[in-house]
C-alpha cells in the first residue's frame, strides 16, 4: 500500500527540522513541511490562516485557543494532535514606557494595558501570567489592536463590554510612548523597545528570574499552537494522528539530542540547557497527550474564566478524536 501523502504548514522553527529534512519520517506518510522564513510573524500568520483554509494542505500549525473555541461551539472540522510546536512564558512580553508610573506589576491595576488581541492563545496565558504576579485581569483596562503593524491575527469577534479597541490607524506601541497607555502585551518585541534607552523597556527586566518563578509555581511552560488536520482526512485515515504524533515525538527527541551534544547555537547554550534542565527536566518541551493533560485542563478553564468560550471544554473533549484512535 502506497504511503499517504501529507502537506502541512508551520512556522521555521529549528526543532521541526528533522521532520523537514526528512531525518525522521512518520510511518505510512511521505509527509511535506511547508515552512515559515526568517522567523517572519506575518508569513507565520498566513501559515496558520492556510492550515485551516487552504485545501492544498492537509493541516498544520494552529492557535490552541483558536481550535479551542471551535470544540466549544460544536465545530470538529479539524482534529488537534498533542504536538505542540511554540511554546513560550509570557512575563518577557510585557512592556512598559522607560518614564512612566508602572514599575511593578502591582502598579498595573487600575492602569490601562493595550494587547494585540482579546481570544489569542497567548493573551489567555497573558492573563494567567498576571493572576500569578497578583493583578486579576478585571483589575486592567483593556485596549485591543495592532502593535506596530497589522497582520499577526485576524481572528474576527466582537469585544466584551469594557474592552475597547485602538483608535482605527494608531498602534498600540505609539499610545503607550504617547502616554495613552501604562503597558502593552505584545509577542514580537515592538519596535521602540531597547533595555537601555528605551523608550519602551520591559517590565520585567530579568526575565529568567520571574519565569522561572512562574514555572515553580504554576507548572507551565505555556503551549500556545498545536498541529491539526482536517477531519475528512482524519476521517478516511484515522491512524494518521497517532502515526503524525509519534514522528513529531521522534523529531522532537533527536533536536533535543543534537541541542546537548552541539550546544552552540549561542556562546552560553549549554550552561541555558543544564540550568532549564535542572528546573523544569530533561524533557522541558513535551509532546503528547499526558505529559500535556494538566496544561491543556489550566488554558481551557482559564478561557472559560475569561469568558473566552461559554462551557468548559475537558483535555479529553479537546483530543476527543486523537483519543479514539
Amino acid at each position: 500500500m502506497p504511503n499517504l501523502n501529507v502537506t502541512l504548514t508551520m512556522a521555521d522553527y529549528a526543532r521541526m527540522m528533522p521532520l523537514a529534512t526528512g531525518q525522521v519520517t512518520p510511518d505510512g506518510i511521505d509527509l511535506t513541511l511547508i515552512l515559515g522564513r526568517e522567523g517572519s510573524w506575518p508569513a507565520r500568520a498566513d501559515l496558520l490562516r492556510r492550515a485551516l483554509n487552504d485545501p492544498s494542505v492537509q493541516g498544520g500549525e494552529a492557535s490552541m485557543a483558536g481550535h479551542l473555541r471551535r470544540i466549544a461551539q460544536g465545530d470538529r472540522s479539524h482534529v488537534a494532535i498533542p504536538v505542540f510546536p511554540l511554546r513560550n512564558f509570557t512575563a518577557r512580553d510585557l512592556y512598559v514606557r522607560k518614564d512612566g508610573a508602572v514599575q511593578t506589576a502591582a502598579d498595573l491595576r487600575g492602569r490601562r494595558i493595550g494587547m494585540y488581541d482579546w481570544v489569542a492563545s497567548g493573551s489567555i496565558w497573558y492573563r494567567h501570567f498576571l493572576r500569578f504576579a497578583g493583578v486579576q485581569p478585571d483589575q486592567v483596562q483593556w485596549w485591543i489592536g495592532s502593535v506596530d503593524e497589522p497582520g499577526i491575527t485576524n481572528h474576527v469577534y466582537r469585544l466584551p463590554d469594557g474592552v475597547h479597541a485602538a483608535p482605527a490607524g494608531k498602534p498600540l506601541s505609539e499610545m503607550l510612548i504617547d502616554g495613552e497607555l501604562d503597558a502593552i502585551y505584545s509577542p514580537p518585541r515592538p519596535r521602540r523597545y531597547h533595555p537601555a534607552d528605551g523608550p519602551i523597556l520591559r517590565l520585567f527586566p530579568d526575565i529568567r528570574s520571574i519565569e522561572r518563578d512562574y514555572f515553580r509555581q504554576t507548572g507551565m511552560f505555556p503551549p500556545q499552537h498545536l498541529v491539526v488536520v482536517r477531519r475528512p482526512v482524519w476521517e478516511a485515515n484515522k491512524w494518521i494522528a497517532r502515526s503524525l504524533t509519534g514522528a513529531f515525538l521522534a523529531c522532537n527527541e533527536m533536536f533535543g539530542k543534537a541541542q546537548r551534544s552541539f550546544p552552540y547555537a549561542s556562546p552560553w547554550q549549554d550552561a541555558e540547557l543544564e540550568e532549564t534542565e535542572a528546573l523544569m527536566g530533561a524533557d522541558f518541551h513535551p509532546y503528547g497527550f499526558e505529559a500535556n493533560r494538566r496544561t491543556i485542563e489550566v488554558f481551557n478553564d482559564e478561557a472559560f474564566s475569561l469568558g473566552i468560550v461559554d462551557r468548559r471544554v475537558t483535555p479529553e473533549e479537546y483530543f476527543a478524536e486523537f483519543l479514539e484512535g
